[in-house]
């Protein structure tokens, strides 16, 4: 990715997934980055970032969005996402 936001390395959650943006008027495909951070030292929230490859898209301007969570939300969200996949297992 040119002009990356977001920085990437040997840590990143996942450093290449297939992602979409949609809009008014538009919707386009890139590959993307989705990462989970927290503080080195005593962390008190997660953040969950993802940034799609800017050099595939005509519509948006580079960014990254980044979502924080308590622990408790990420705990909601990892049971979504168990239950998701468990679906998809079934369906398999």
């Amino acid at each position: 990715m040119a002009d990356r936001v977001m920085k990437v390395n040997a840590f990143t959650t996942f450093d290449l997934l297939d992602a979409s943006v949609e809009g008014h008027g538009f919707e386009e495909e890139a590959f993307a980055t989705l990462n989970v951070r927290t503080a080195r030292e005593a962390p008190e929230e997660i953040t969950l970032e993802l940034e799609l490859d800017n050099t595939e898209l005509e519509s948006v301007p580079p960014h990254a969005d980044r979502v924080t969570l308590s622990a408790a939300e990420a705990r909601t969200l990892a049971t979504e996402l168990q239950k998701a996949a468990e679906r998809i297992e079934r369906n398999e």
